[in-house]
């Protein structure tokens, strides 16, 4: 029995990257539900012109965002992206059969990322497993903001499809290091609030770890300059978020 999917993209100010993420979900989504932080660009003029159904909501975090945005969909099958991620043809393909043939809770798939024009296909980037498709009475989004997952029941089934979804997130360096400080910042508080410490011994060794782990043990010499730009600012961003974290337990 083939089953109907409701798409979710949480967005602000996303008027470059929006139109090709809807698009991309026209042979997919039986509605498209747009959650928007209150945009200051053009995002809800091009949404509204693809005939989705664009609601306001105060953003309150990643995880509690894409939350309150499954309750506004109509359809138990959630497919959820982000506003600068499309559906690749063979992704598509595949979810398309499994519309058709609906058989487990869940649903993931690779995403690749283009940083600055290259698709990246190593590192700690690549394959980016993400489960998006799934049941809504399964599970719920978690994880620490801002890197929310998706989480299934520990009873649920999922599979792994084929095809990638297609990520495009700096278009230049100098974005992704701004980006990289904004996580650094939400991810310390975020541990802060959690729980988690910090030590000398973090603020040192955690940032080469993650540098050895990206550079080199999962090859993202390979990827060329975008693989060194990736890792050292990988390195300057797990080094901020454990010196903010400190900074903060000592207020």
């Amino acid at each position: 029995m083939e089953v109907k999917i409701s798409a979710v993209i949480i967005t602000f100010n996303e008027e470059k990257n929006i139109e090709r993420c809807l698009v991309s979900l026209k042979e997919i989504a039986d509605e498209i539900i747009v959650v928007d932080s209150f945009s200051t660009d053009r995002t809800k003029e091009i949404c509204e012109s693809h005939g989705v159904k664009f609601v306001s909501h105060e953003f309150e975090g990643h995880i509690q965002q894409k939350n309150w945005a499954i309750t506004q969909t109509s359809n138990k099958i959630v497919l959820s992206l982000d506003a600068d991620e499309e559906v690749s043809e063979e992704l598509k393909n595949s979810i398309l059969q499994v519309k058709k043939e609906w058989k487990k809770d869940g649903y993931s798939f690779n995403r690749m990322t283009n940083y600055c024009g290259k698709w990246i296909k190593h590192g700690l980037w690549y394959p980016d497993v993400k489960l998006r498709l799934w049941d809504k009475t399964k599970g719920s989004w978690g994880g620490k903001n801002p890197h929310d997952t998706y989480i299934l029941n520990s009873n649920s089934t999922q599979k792994h499809l084929k095809g990638d979804l297609l990520h495009y997130s700096y278009y230049t360096i100098e974005e992704h290091r701004l980006q990289a400080d904004k996580f650094a910042k939400i991810a310390a508080q975020a541990y802060h609030e959690a729980g988690k410490k910090s030590s000398f011994f973090k603020i040192i060794f955690s940032p080469i770890s993650r540098f050895i782990s990206s550079y080199i043990l999962n090859r993202g010499f390979l990827d060329g300059k975008a693989g060194v730009n990736i890792a050292v600012i990988s390195y300057k961003e797990t080094k901020q978020k454990y010196k903010l974290l400190k900074e903060l337990q000592n207020v």
